[in-house]
């Protein structure tokens, strides 16, 4: 089954009643207009496992500590936005499998020629996503892309996914805004994709923990500050997807979209995408599932590659 994702922009009190997310609109329960049979139709329960993401958006939403804890039990990824309603926090459980213990080992003393092996599919992947995007955005060919994703090393030696990047965003926005540049806080479309990627890290991390691994020791990524540094490994293949649905959103409406609750709707959206992998269509939610089991069976030993999406 797809799990949800639950987006609140609105004052809002969160609680639990028989596993059951509870939703009140303060501004109703207070209100001296509303009769108590009205407000209790402005009551609404959502099953807590049918969630898979919940964003809270607001500064004046209150959620109970029992709902907290029933959203972490049931492997929910619980994202937090600033004031300026940007992604500044994410909730995972620290628990997500019965043998989590013994993947933990696994992961851990995983070789560095395995990480580094694993590393180098991660690149060639997301450079072949790239390059499919550029040539849909665009209508051109650019076999450089092709030729850089085959020529990935171990370990990415040669540094291909920078030379690779450069390249891609140089090209993809160029008929829209000629002088783009990817920066974190660079001018638009830079909202967009930071705005997709938070919620393309929370599902990544959400499947990590599903699978019973670590997301703060990556396979490439180590900063010291970064608690999550394994999703980040693991969504690069993923960001074409994201990159592709801004793109069109901004092809239909321009580069400087305001990101409104529609625009937020549109990229809340990414977890139910469509992507293909291993040859079948899927949700990228539970592509990023299939990836992360694939990531530990290749810690056990078991397989040898990751199960990337390919587009």
């Amino acid at each position: 089954m797809i799990k949800k994702t639950l987006y609140f922009g609105n004052p809002a009190y969160l609680s639990l009643k028989d596993k059951q997310l509870v939703i009140k609109l303060p501004e109703v329960e207070k209100s001296e207009y509303f009769s108590s049979s009205l407000k209790e139709v402005h009551s609404v329960t959502k099953p807590i496992e049918d969630i898979g993401v919940l964003v809270l958006d607001h500064q004046q939403i209150t959620i109970t500590q029992g709902v907290l804890e029933a959203l972490l039990e049931n492997n929910v990824a619980v994202i937090t936005c600033d004031k300026r309603s940007l992604p500044v926090g994410l909730m995972l459980p620290l628990y997500g499998h019965s043998t989590q213990n013994e993947r933990f080992r696994e992961q851990i003393d995983a070789s560095v020629p395995l990480r580094k092996q694993l590393w180098q599919q991660t690149i060639q992947t997301k450079i072949a996503n790239q390059a499919v995007v550029l040539e849909q955005c665009t209508v051109d060919i650019y076999p450089c892309m092709r030729i850089w994703s085959t020529e990935v090393r171990s370990g990415d030696t040669e540094n291909m996914e920078a030379r690779a990047a450069a390249f891609y965003w140089k090209h993809l926005f160029k008929q829209i805004c000629s002088d783009f540049k990817r920066e974190r806080e660079g001018e638009a479309p830079n909202h967009l994709l930071n705005y997709g990627y938070a919620i393309l890290r929370a599902v990544v991390a959400r499947a990590l923990v599903c699978a019973g691994l670590l997301p703060t020791l990556g396979i490439h990524h180590h900063n010291r500050y970064n608690a999550y540094c394994l999703a980040d490994d693991l969504m690069e293949p993923y960001r074409p997807y994201v990159d592709l649905l801004v793109y069109d959103m901004v092809l239909k409406q321009g580069a400087n979209i305001p990101l409104n609750k529609e625009i937020k709707a549109e990229l809340l959206a990414i977890p139910t995408m469509d992507v293909c992998i291993g040859g079948k269509k899927s949700p990228l939610m539970v592509a990023a599932g299939l990836t992360a089991s694939s990531l530990r069976k290749c810690f056990s030993g078991v397989q040898r590659k990751i199960l990337y999406p390919l587009l």
